[in-house]
């Protein structure tokens, strides 16, 4: 099968350290070659890839001032469309706005929804519900006014992972630091239960962490290591007691818990969600709904199998896996089609 992978162009695929979208069309691209498809990446030039990669900007606009972001995106977008009758299938990561592109092609078009920012963004996949396919990346993000083909949770590369043969008493944050994502319920858990923290991810709100995470960062009870790349996540999330995803928001999936369990590292989080989907409560780690229960459940999770996390993971979130149920996609809309 000839297949179009486009991917967001805000950072490098696969990302240096944050970037869930890049890193999603990074594990489909790589899954899909190994499958044996003929695949061509929509990335940025010193994007890492097996398939043949196509780019219109040197890097992601992330991490160049000078790139115009909305310039760079027109033109990428631009140029998989300009090419569509070289595949059989256009899989858009990218959010809505290709779909604007679809009507004026004969190539199928499918889109990965991987959440929806807003409301005012529904409108367009609304216009392009009947001549496209979506996949929602969980149940819980399904929105009630659109048609999807599948539900497909996200595959991680299992192989990247193991248990930690020394783990660590101390907890985690991992992820962008914001409001939605509980940073501050993280260290009041922590500070709460006399375990040291650590915080990894990106700032995305500066003011939220100047006046509710910087203010407790002292190097030691609470420990700031900035943003971790691909070759460290292992050690991090597999080295912690237990990774604290207290979010503040309905997530429509989360890698670094996904991730964690691969490691074998039990999950606390807020039952938000996707989170009833990822983690089975009392086995892979603890579905909470409050700093109380999350405080009851930090010793509890010293009492889980993290062999048997890690072995639950592997089985439900492999790569191969998310590639078989996408192929199937790909392969009931060309039958349809046809």
């Amino acid at each position: 099968m000839r297949i179009a992978v486009l991917a967001p162009i805000a950072w490098r695929t696969p990302p240096r350290h944050y970037g869930p979208w890049e890193q999603f069309a990074s594990l489909l691209t790589e899954g899909l070659v190994a499958a044996g498809h003929h695949v061509t990446l929509f990335a940025t030039q010193d994007s890492i890839t097996t398939a043949n990669l196509h780019a219109v900007v040197p890097c992601g606009w992330s991490e160049d001032a000078t790139i115009d972001a909305k310039v760079a995106e027109c033109l990428h977008i631009a140029s998989v469309f300009e090419r569509a009758g070289e595949f059989d299938i256009i899989h858009n990561g990218f959010d809505f706005l290709p779909l604007t592109y679809s009507d004026l092609v004969s190539t199928p078009v499918v889109t990965t929804i991987h959440g929806f920012s807003s409301e005012r963004i529904v409108p367009v996949y609304e216009r392009y519900d009947r001549t496209t396919a979506y996949v929602s990346i969980s149940d819980t993000d399904r929105h009630p006014d659109l048609q999807y083909a599948a539900t497909i949770h996200h595959g991680i590369d299992i192989d990247g992972f193991a248990v930690h043969p020394d783990p660590g008493d101390h907890l985690l944050f991992f992820g962008r630091i914001h409001p939605d994502k509980g940073t501050a319920h993280a260290i009041e858990v922590a500070r709460r239960c006399g375990r040291r923290l650590v915080i990894a991810g990106i700032i995305q709100d500066a003011n939220y962490f100047r006046t509710e995470v910087e203010p407790h960062v002292d190097g030691e009870q609470v420990r700031y290591v900035g943003a971790v790349d691909a070759a460290m996540r292992a050690e991090v999330l597999g080295g912690a007691h237990a990774l604290l995803h207290l979010i503040d928001f309905d997530e429509p999936f989360g890698y670094s818990v996904v991730e964690a369990m691969a490691c074998g590292t039990p999950v606390i989080a807020y039952a938000r969600g996707s989170m009833q989907e990822l983690i089975e409560h009392g086995v892979t780690g603890f579905l909470v709904g409050d700093v109380e229960s999350a405080l009851a459940a930090v010793d509890s999770a010293g009492e889980l199998k993290r062999h048997e996390i890690a072995s639950l993971a592997a089985e439900r979130f492999s790569v191969s896996s998310m590639i078989d149920n996408y192929v199937t996609v790909y392969r009931q809309i060309l039958g349809n089609r046809r």
